[in-house]
């Protein structure tokens, strides 16, 4: 899940080398922290949330796989 987010992110934003990823494993759920240049927050986000919202069902049907709940946060 973590190399997918990576990957997504870095493809969609203007500068790829501001994007840092921090994962948090507690029992059954993965929280992931998406960091980013401010710039960016809008075209990881998208028009009313369209794009996160994607990104978080890849990383749900990602995460039913392994058994696990997935949470994003965007900072």
């Amino acid at each position: 899940m973590k190399e997918l987010l990576t990957y997504i992110a870095k493809s969609l934003v203007h500068e790829p080398d501001k994007v840092f990823l921090d994962c948090v494993e507690e029992g059954g759920a993965v929280r992931l922290k998406l960091t980013l240049s401010p710039l960016d927050k809008g075209r990881i986000i998208g028009r009313e949330g369209r794009i996160v919202k994607s990104i978080r069902s890849l990383l749900h049907a990602a995460a039913a796989k392994k058994g696990k709940k997935v949470f994003l946060d965007i900072v």
